[in-house]
Order: C-alpha cells, then structure tokens, then sequence
C-alpha cells in the first residue's frame, strides 16, 4: 500500500488551527481513514463507548498531488495520536516558513510540505514499524519528522470501518439549528457543576430544552423558534394561547405526549465535550435525536469563506450515546 500527498497552506490551516484542537479534546487517539477522494478523522466508530465523532474533508480540501493504492480498493486506515500528529504540523510549520526566506541571495525556496507512509527501522529494533511523515525541503536541505501510527488496518477491519461509517451518516428526521453556540456554550458551562446528567428535548416546533436536575436544583435552558431542517409542525393553537402561562419544561412535555418532539437523557460529560468543535470554528450546529431515541446527532455546518453557502467540502458531526431509551 503506498500514500503520499502534498498539504496545501489551506489544509495546513485547516489541521493546525482549526480541525486538530478540536478532535483533539474528543479523544487522543483516532483512526485516520484515507480513500481515493477523502481524508477522514473518525473517533469511537468501532466501540460504543464515549462520543462519536467524524470529521470528513474532500481530498482537494487538504492535498494536492494525492496519490493513494491498496489492495483494500484503494482505502488505507490506521490509529493515530492527534497529539502527535498536531506536534509534528506545527513543528513542520515553523520549519517550512523558515525555508519559505529562501537562499542566501534571497531566492525563495521551493518549499513544500509532504505527507507519506513509510516503514521505518527504529532504533534497538529488528521489526520495521509504519510511520506517516512529513517532510518540509528547501533549496539545500530537508527536514523529516516520523508520527508513529499503528499497523495498518486489514481488509475486513477496513470494510467493518466503512460499515460503520456509512451507518453513522444516517441523519435524524427532525433538526433544528443553533447559530450561537457561544450562548449554548455557556449555559453548559454553568450546568456542568450541578450534575452528570442531561436531558435534551427537540421538537419538530423549532425547540430544543436542555435540562439538568439533582434533588436539590433543577437548572435548565430554552431555544425557541430556530431553524428547522427536514419533518417540522406548526405549533398548536392551543398551545399559543398559553404560550406566556407554560414553563419551557411544561412546553417541552407537551410536545412530547403529542409525538412532536422526542427527548433523551445523554451525559453531561458528553455533551460539553461536543461543544469543544466549536475549537473548528464551524459557523452553526444543528442538533438532532436519531429514530427510536438511539443517539443525540449535533451536526457542525461550515460556510465557504465570504458567503452563506454550506462547504461540502467538509463535514464534521458528533454522536452522543444515549444513558435513556427516552420518549418518542
């Protein structure tokens, strides 16, 4: 299997400033899922436990000059240390706009920093381990820096992989959007203190309740009204009547009992850690419940640069497993 690309000053940009910090906190170790025509970040996806995370970008995104073979159809897959990997960028980075001075009588230098998979024999070793390294070259050196990664994946462990991915596509039928995840971010933020678990409630109205209770205190929040992609119902007359005499937790079980919103009960834990994507500085989240209440689905939207227009160049949402089967 071979793999080699060039990293765009886009897609450094891109890993180094935006993407890596923030798949970073989901985690330290992911897989990294090369195919022909995509570079995928995935967290989580081969076990149930903890959050669920995908950040998928189109090759053009990241590279140029990528090339990919296996025997896998092309699909090559590995673990990784974000960490590691987010080191070895900004070093790379540092050294690449250092030989971007270029020569001695100042012409620039042809700098470009390369990505491949390699197999290297480390030191007090006799087994060659995989690496991904990146190599930055100028006009009269080059400076190489080895990630370590895991064994590549197998045929069958590659295929489990793409099951699972495809599976993870699958959106909920109700979304509804929150443009400011500052504001979210800080209820959560003073939530997170009172208790472990959270309960969250969408409605095909527009509505999304969060609330978190303890025997002492019940401490909650209330989007009204948002942006709602895919099944949505205009809310009862009845309820507009009493619109100012309900509470929002009152609002919110009403929709339920009506089958017009579904809640569910996920880890506190678990859902500040997926405000931490706000690090990809993505300009809105829609937030979802699968069918059956099987997860909460937050799907992060970023626009193309100077407009409102989705970029499908990228993607990135969460899943965050569910501790209630919860009320549909």
């Amino acid at each position: 299997m071979k793999f080699r690309a060039f990293l765009t000053d886009n897609g450094i940009s891109l890993l180094e400033k935006r993407f890596l910090p923030a798949l970073d906190k989901m985690g330290k170790v992911c897989h990294l899922y090369f195919t022909r025509d995509h570079t995928i970040f995935l967290h989580n996806l081969l076990n149930a436990d903890g959050i669920q995370s995908i950040a998928q970008f189109r090759k053009e995104a990241l590279f140029d000059d990528y090339r990919i073979s296996s025997q896998n159809e092309d699909r090559i897959a590995f673990t990784i240390d974000l960490s590691l990997l987010q080191r070895a960028i900004r070093s790379s980075v540092s050294i690449y706009a250092e030989m971007g001075s270029g020569d001695a009588v100042g012409n620039a230098a042809p700098n470009r920093l390369q990505i491949k998979l390699v197999k290297k024999l480390p030191a007090n070793s006799n087994q060659p381990l995989p690496f991904l390294t990146f190599e930055s070259k100028g006009y009269k050196s080059a400076v190489i820096q080895d990630v370590p990664i895991s064994k590549p994946l197998s045929r069958a462990d590659v295929l489990e992989l793409q099951s699972a991915l495809d599976m993870a596509q699958d959106l909920p039928r109700t979304l509804v959007q929150v443009p400011d995840l500052n504001r979210l971010q800080n209820y959560v933020d003073r939530m997170k203190h009172v208790g472990d678990l959270l309960n969250v409630s969408i409605s095909k109205y527009g509505d999304l309740h969060i609330q978190i209770s303890t025997t002492l205190i019940t401490l909650g929040a209330e989007f009204r009204k948002l942006l709602v992609l895919g099944e949505q119902v205009e809310v009862p007359a009845e309820d507009q009547h009493q619109d100012q005499d309900l509470s929002a937790q009152s609002r919110a079980q009403r929709a339920v009992q009506r089958g017009d919103a579904q809640t569910v009960q996920v880890s506190m834990k678990h859902f500040a850690k997926s405000l931490q994507c706000h690090l990809a500085k993505p300009d809105c989240a829609f937030y979802g419940i699968a069918q059956e209440g099987a997860c909460l689905t937050v799907i992060f939207q970023f626009f193309i640069p100077g407009s409102r227009q989705n970029d499908k160049s990228i993607s990135l949402h969460c899943r965050l497993p569910v501790l209630d089967p919860g009320t549909s």
